[in-house]
């Protein structure tokens, strides 16, 4: 009896594990299946259509123990668990005998019938190129022609065959087996002689042929570099616009007459969008960025309009070292050469901080003007004053130099450290090290990037602690026994998270900041989020909130714009509903500093005759807000079916109520309705990176200069008419990280057959 107690669980464990085995094994195959059916449709590899999963079933239990493989050419079976180095071992390195042959002849002619027959004519049967077969869908290789079938596939038995001298076996040409192809073409070209008939292919008329040739011209454009002018000339490229019944196009076409149509329509059509809006906002930025190599610098000038659009208007080019006056030269000639004499319709400016002197004199010199600086470039700033103030961000950079270089540059540990790596991470890699002196230069970027990888590391450095070649190399060498100690030491590994938290927790928001774009009312609210969730990072790593607080506030000081607090207080998205059931404006969130502000930037806003009304109508305005049914309209929001995020439904409102239904606020409502649009962003189009250097070496040609300020137009015109703010590189970034991860379908959810 006590026996058999003792057994039955076991053998419960047993069905259990054997359960939840054939789960994963069902699961792995149903995410195969998923995959072929998406490649099926055009939205995968090209290989699935060749391949096919298959579910093998246990015979005496019934549960599915293994999914395999299975080619349709060949009906060959395989594993699993890389289909893509399937494709590549079984269909492209030619081991199925039906791969290549499943595609049909270039040409067949028959013995009997063909050009030549009885008199010892060579008839040559090729196949076309391997890409063109890959491309291909095929379930089973079609029959082969008559002259195949007698003597073989192969085309070296096909032509010896036909041979006048029986006795020879194969075909020997002096240039080879590629010799084929150039027989096959002087076949093809003796048949076209003998019977000249012409395939009528596709045709198109002349209105298609345009339609086709400026689609392919606005492509090229919109990607602004991204494709090269001389990739038309390719062979392939030239092939394919054959195939498919277009002429050859020319690089000289696209950059010729066409391009500068292409600009006049898309310039007339913005400035007809400017002319349209009662004001708008400037908004600079590049001067922050620069290429390292050659010390360039690309400022992008962009119109923001009341009703949300952008619109791009020039690209400066500038080089080294820019005095703050020449910044403002830049941005009044773009004003005035938008609005002329009628300066007051610009009524502000967003900007990189490249020299805050510049905004400031503007605004001094036209009190209209709002002339702010930009948050994100305020955000990615913090992290700069944290690498310069902060001392565990030199700690924690020291220790990731040191490590690295330790594990790098000596031999023994480096090959006990990939030992490691392979078998947690299943492939190795060196961990990335920077000098100190880009810390010195308060880069934290390189920093930034050796914190994550020593993270992704962490189990295969604890591991080499306990490989016997790291206790020989520690009883030589004393820098080891340093090393050992720092990875052993729980604090060192608490430091690294503290550092990459706060990093990441900043870097988060400005990225956040760089895709939502937000407006100027929202920027003391971005920065009291900020507060929080520093407060929180300090609670978790045990960190004196002192020190980080204080370099917050100090940089929240050098980006804060009284303009924040106003349109924060006059933006009916933040009315307040208090106890009597009005929506009031959040005075409450203010200091009394802030509260002046607000006061003394409305008064700045409007004439000396109308500052009196102004004040009056902001108290009413304070003490009655906004009818309790239009609050609720302009605050009403809904779900993003994309992001999940709960986004404002119309986010216009806010200014259309001032404009539409506050109109006893006659002096105050003109005020709001140019806070409320202000962008607190100047983030926007990207330009190629390639262009961008061809323009740095080529620049000082003037011709050059305008054709690629054309292009550079059309294509940033086209972006901010999508709201494409990302840049070709980040797209394909992101289309091969999906595209790695497609053959493991989701190896973080499915498990590995091949282990099972």
């Amino acid at each position: 009896m006590a026996a058999s107690t003792n057994t039955t669980p076991s053998i419960v464990d047993t069905n259990s594990s054997e359960e939840a085995t054939a789960k994963a094994i069902q699961k792995r195959y149903e995410g195969l299946v998923t995959v072929r059916n998406k490649a099926i449709k055009g939205k995968g590899a090209w290989y699935w259509s060749h391949l096919e999963p298959l579910l093998i079933h246990n015979n005496e239990t019934g549960l599915p123990k293994a999914v395999k493989l299975r080619c349709f050419l060949c009906d060959a079976v395989f594993s699993a668990s890389n289909p893509s180095r399937t494709a590549s071992e079984h269909l492209k390195r030619g081991t199925c005998p039906n791969f290549n042959s499943a595609a049909k002849p270039i040409s067949s002619v028959s013995p009997e019938t063909g050009p030549g027959a009885g008199t010892g004519a060579i008839v040559v049967v090729s196949s076309p190129p391997s890409s063109s077969v890959h491309r291909r869908k095929r379930s089973s290789p079609p029959p082969l022609p008559p002259v195949m079938q007698q003597y073989g596939a192969d085309p070296l038995r096909v032509v010896s065959g036909l041979l006048p001298q029986p006795q020879q076996q194969h075909l020997v040409l002096s240039g080879g087996k590629d010799d084929l192809g150039a027989l096959a073409m002087l076949e093809d070209s003796v048949k076209k002689l003998k019977s000249p008939k012409t395939s009528p292919g596709v045709v198109l008329d002349k209105t298609q042929v345009d339609s086709a040739i400026d689609y392919l011209a606005d492509w090229v454009y919109e990607s602004c570099g991204s494709v090269s002018f001389s990739s038309l000339e390719h062979p392939k490229f030239r092939a394919f616009l054959t195939q498919v019944g277009l002429p050859p196009v020319f690089p000289r076409e696209f950059v010729g007459s066409r391009l500068d149509s292409k600009f006049e329509e898309v310039k007339s059509e913005s400035e007809a969008r400017i002319r349209d809006a009662m004001f708008f906002q400037i908004a600079s930025d590049g001067w922050k960025m620069k290429d390292y190599e050659s010390d360039q610098k690309l400022v992008n000038l962009t119109v923001n309009l009341p009703n949300g659009t952008s619109l791009y208007r020039r690209a400066v080019f500038v080089n080294g070292s820019v005095p703050s006056n020449y910044a403002e030269d830049v941005l009044w000639e773009t004003i005035s050469g938008i609005c002329g004499n009628l300066v007051q319709n610009c009524v502000g400016i967003v900007a990189d901080k490249f020299k805050s002197k510049a905004l400031r004199n503007l605004e001094n010199q036209n009190h209209w003007m709002v002339n702010l600086s930009c948050q994100y470039q305020g955000f990615n700033s913090l992290i700069k004053d944290f690498t310069k103030e902060f001392p565990l961000f030199r700690t924690v950079a020291e220790n990731c130099i040191k490590l690295a270089s330790f594990v790098n540059y000596n031999s023994v540990i480096r090959n006990s450290f990939h030992k490691f790596q392979m078998q947690e991470y299943g492939h190795t890699w060196l961990l990335r090290v920077f000098p100190m002196r880009e810390f010195e230069d308060f880069n934290f970027e390189p920093v930034y990037v050796m914190i994550e990888d020593t993270l992704s590391s962490v189990r295969a450095l604890q591991l080499v602690l306990l490989d016997e070649s790291f206790k020989m190399v520690s009883m030589e060498d004393r820098n080891a026994i340093e090393i050992g100690e720092m990875i052993r030491d729980v604090r060192f590994w608490n430091d690294l998270e503290a550092v990459h938290g706060l990093v990441k927790l900043v870097k988060d928001m400005a990225k956040e900041i760089e895709t939502e774009k937000p407006l100027v009312g929202q920027c003391l609210l971005l920065w009291n989020e900020l507060r929080t969730k520093v407060k929180d990072w300090c609670s978790k790593f045990n960190i004196a909130e002192g020190a980080i607080e204080k370099l917050i506030e100090r940089r929240f000081r050098k980006n804060y714009h009284p303009a924040w607090a106003a349109s924060y207080i006059l933006d009916p998205l933040y009315l307040i509903r208090d106890t009597s059931g009005k929506y009031l404006p959040p005075f409450k969130h203010l200091t009394p500093e802030q509260e002046k502000d607000v006061d003394r930037l409305i008064t700045r806003l409007v004439s000396r005759d109308e500052a009196h009304i102004v004040l009056m109508e902001l108290m009413k305005w304070r003490t009655e807000g906004l009818d309790p049914v239009y609050a609720q309209a302009v605050q009403m929001k809904e779900r993003d079916p994309i992001t999940g995020k709960m986004r404002i439904v119309n986010p216009q409102s806010s200014r259309l109520v001032w404009e539409t239904y506050l109109t006893e606020f006659k002096s105050l409502g003109r005020v709001a309705v140019r806070l409320i649009f202000l962008h607190a962003t100047c983030c926007g189009f990207k330009c190629s990176w390639s262009l961008w250097k061809w323009i740095c070496s080529h620049g000082h040609y003037k011709t050059s200069l305008d054709k690629v300020q054309k292009l550079i137009f059309v294509a940033a015109h086209s972006k901010l008419e999508r709201r494409d703010f990302s840049s070709d590189e980040d797209k394909d970034a992101e289309f091969f990280t999906f595209a790695n991860g497609e053959d493991d379908v989701l190896n973080d959810v499915l498990v590995d057959s091949s282990s099972v």
